[in-house]
Formats: structure tokens, C-alpha cells, sequence
């Protein structure tokens, strides 16, 4: 799907006109909107926290969220894609969605997403881009105020203190853990974007010179070579020796409660907090990065070119971005989603509402994640998903 995608976005070219208007003219046009808002749905805590947003939104400005609920963002770009090319320039079937890398480089570079406008929403004052660079570059790519951060994330490994006792502190480290325990890691299959993320990061340390990486894929074949020997080794060792592999994290940590493995991924420091607090997790699961750091990015939400309820979902970007439904989500026994604002510069009692916040029994503190290594350009991720499948979806 991801082929045909670029080859459709390849053939379209259109920019979405911005009409100036103030801010309350966008709330008073939000009023009786519906905003259909397209977002990942594999997890029961980010499912609930949507659907909070969406109460809060229609209490406060009279705007209706719709989730719809995707197991692939590219889904909704391929969506939006197919109503370009049969002229649906108006009235589109999704208002918002929770997008980044790869798929916003592509709506962007077709012009198919409306702004910019995060720069008149009330709560993007708040947000932290200067200590927080990728909430203005989205995978190497400028955000031009098109799409508006509403998380942090960062890679972070989960262990079971009660079976690994020193943590592997290196991609190849990881492979010497493997070979010890053999059965007890695996990730999830990609195009799941953990189980991509776990690639990527493995590939920052394999590949012959990293910052080649921050430009578009080329010399593919020789950057990554030894990503796939490293993987031809680690398979065998795997979870039912890499022959099958989990659809996406929750699975997998599924298997991290179960005691079928004892190592996990996550793209949330406090995911593990969170889980354990639900009881979905043992108490003895504890996380940890590798030594050289571990990818980080920001997560957004962006209004596709031909959205029916723009300003709706101008409101309910800003609402994402307000230090009440950050706060929130920061919280682990909610999401654990870290904040994109700047908590310094927040009024007293937002300061004290984050201050008041525990990272949980499993989190690291933001001393303790270590360095935050760049995101790939988003090419990388077509051209490493394409030649896993190639190599390891059928098992072998």
C-alpha cells in the first residue's frame, strides 16, 4: 500500500488555502462541527484518553469527536490521497490525524494538508521548541506550523528484573544477551511502527556512518548490510525463533506479563509505570536505554487539505496542546505520554500539576534517558520495512 500511496501522492500537486480569521472566529465556526479524528487504536489507555479529549472539546467549545480508529496511519494518508485524485477537494472523510515521519513528509511534499496554523493556536505559546527540537522537525522535515506536537516519545527498552539481572547496554550487546537467553526477546513485526523503530535504532548503530541516515536513502543496500546479518543472527534466538512475531507493543507486552519473555519495547518512558499500575505488568519490570541513546521524536496531530471540519479540528489541536490535557496524558496511570511544553514557562498551578505528577515505579528520570538519538529521514522507513518483509515475512 505504501508503493501505490507514493506513486498516487507522486501525480498530485494542490495547496490548501488558509482564510485569515481570528481565533475566535475559528471557535465560534467549530461550534456543532464533527471532526472525524483518524489515530492508532492499539491500545485500550490512548483509546480512553481520546475519548476523553473528545468529551472535554464538546463540553467546552460544542465540537463532536469522532475517533476513527486505524492499526496503520497510512491508512488515512492513503485515505486522503485517493480523494485528491477523484477531485474531492471539499468535504473530506477525516478531520484530523495523529500523524509524523513518513506520512507527514508525504502529505506535505503533495500539499495535501491545510495551513499553516498552529501559530495562532492559543496553547502552541506553551510549547517547548527550544529544548524540544523535534516539535518543529518532524523526522529531518521542517513542521512549517502544518502539524501541531501534542507528545514526546522515546525509545526505551522493558526488562524483568526478576530474570535479567544487567541489562544489555548495545544493539550488539543485545545479541550476546540473546544468545544466553535464547526465547526471551523478540519485537514487534514490522510495519508496526515499534517493531520499524527497533530496526531503525539497531541500524543507527550497524550502519558504517550513522548520519547518513539523516539524509535521504541511498546506497541502501551497503548502509544496511550489516543490519541484516545482525538480524539473521538475532532471529533464531528470538520468541519462537523469530518465526512468528508479535502484531504491535501491547502483544508484546502481553508476553513480557505472561513470563514468555523478558525483554519488551516501548516508544513511552513511563509505559511500563502505567502498565504495572493497571496490573498488567509485574512490579519487578523496570526500564532501561542503551548506552549510546535511543531514537526520540515528537508525536502530532496535522488537518488533512480537504477536511469538512477545519476549524473543529483547529480547536480540539489547540485542546491537545492545553497544559490540563498534557498534564493528563503525562500521567501514567492515564497514558505517560511525556508533555511537549515548556513547564517552566506554564502559569503556577499548571507548573503544579506537573510537579505534582509521579514518573512511576519503572520511569526513568529525563537525566536517565541519556542522549536522544535523531530519527532517520522518513525514506528510510519504506526502504527498510520493504526489504524485511522481503527477508522475514514469510518466517524463514
Amino acid at each position: 500500500m505504501r508503493i501505490l500511496m507514493a506513486v498516487l501522492v507522486g501525480l498530485l500537486a494542490f495547496t490548501s488555502p488558509v482564510v485569515a480569521q481570528s481565533w475566535d472566529d475559528v471557535v465560534a465556526r467549530a461550534k456543532g462541527q464533527t471532526v472525524f479524528w483518524n489515530a492508532w487504536a492499539g491500545d485500550d489507555r490512548i483509546n480512553s484518553y481520546i475519548a476523553w479529549a473528545g468529551e472535554q472539546v464538546r463540553a467546552r467549545y460544542g465540537v463532536t469527536v469522532r475517533h476513527v480508529k486505524l492499526s496503520d496511519t497510512a491508512e488515512a494518508v492513503a485515505r486522503v490521497v485517493a480523494e485528491k485524485a477523484a477531485g474531492r477537494t471539499e468535504g473530506g472523510s477525516g478531520d484530523l490525524i495523529w500523524i509524523n515521519g513518513e506520512n507527514f513528509a508525504a502529505m506535505k511534499r503533495n500539499n495535501l494538508l491545510h495551513g499553516p496554523w498552529t501559530a495562532d493556536a492559543p496553547n502552541y505559546r506553551f510549547v517547548d521548541m527550544e529544548n524540544k527540537k523535534t516539535t518543529t522537525v518532524d523526522f529531518t522535515v521542517p513542521v512549517d506550523n502544518l502539524e501541531a506536537p501534542w507528545g514526546m516519545a522515546q525509545f526505551v527498552f522493558m526488562h524483568d528484573t526478576a530474570y535479567v539481572d544487567t541489562p544489555p547496554p548495545s544493539i550488539p550487546a543485545l545479541l550476546d544477551w540473546a544468545r544466553a537467553n535464547r526465547g526471551r526477546f523478540t519485537y514487534p513485526q514490522p510495519p508496526n511502527f515499534l517493531g520499524t523503530t527497533f530496526l531503525k535504532q539497531a541500524l543507527i548503530e550497524l550502519a558504517p556512518d550513522p548520519t547518513m541516515l539523516q539524509a535521504p536513502a541511498a546506497n541502501v543496500a551497503a548502509v544496511t548490510a550489516d543490519l541484516w546479518t545482525y538480524l539473521d543472527a538475532l532471529h533464531p534466538l528470538m520468541w519462537r525463533r523469530g518465526e512468528v512475531f508479535p502484531q504491535n507493543g501491547p502483544a508484546a507486552h502481553r508476553l513480557l506479563h505472561d513470563g514468555e519473555i523478558s525483554i519488551a519495547l516501548s516508544f513511552q518512558p513511563a509505559e511500563a509505570s502505567g502498565l504495572i499500575a493497571q496490573g498488567k505488568l509485574p512490579d519487578t519490570v523496570r526500564t532501561f536505554v542503551l548506552d549510546a541513546g535511543t531514537i526520540g521524536n515528537t508525536n502530532f496531530v496535522a488537518i488533512p487539505f480537504n477536511s469538512k471540519a477545519k476549524e473543529g479540528a483547529m480547536v480540539l489541536g489547540d485542546f491537545l496542546m492545553s497544559p490540563e490535557a498534557q498534564a493528563r496524558k503525562q500521567d501514567p496511570s492515564v497514558w505517560g505520554s511525556f508533555t511537549v511544553l515548556a513547564v517552566d514557562r506554564l502559569p503556577d498551578a499548571d507548573r503544579k500539576a506537573f510537579g505534582a505528577l509521579s514518573l512511576g515505579v519503572a520511569t526513568l528520570s529525563p537525566g536517565e534517558l541519556g542522549v536522544t538519538q535523531l530519527e532517520p529521514h522518513p525514506s528510510w522507513v519504506a526502504a527498510l520495512e520493504a526489504e524485511w518483509a522481503k527477508r522475514y515475512a514469510s518466517g524463514k
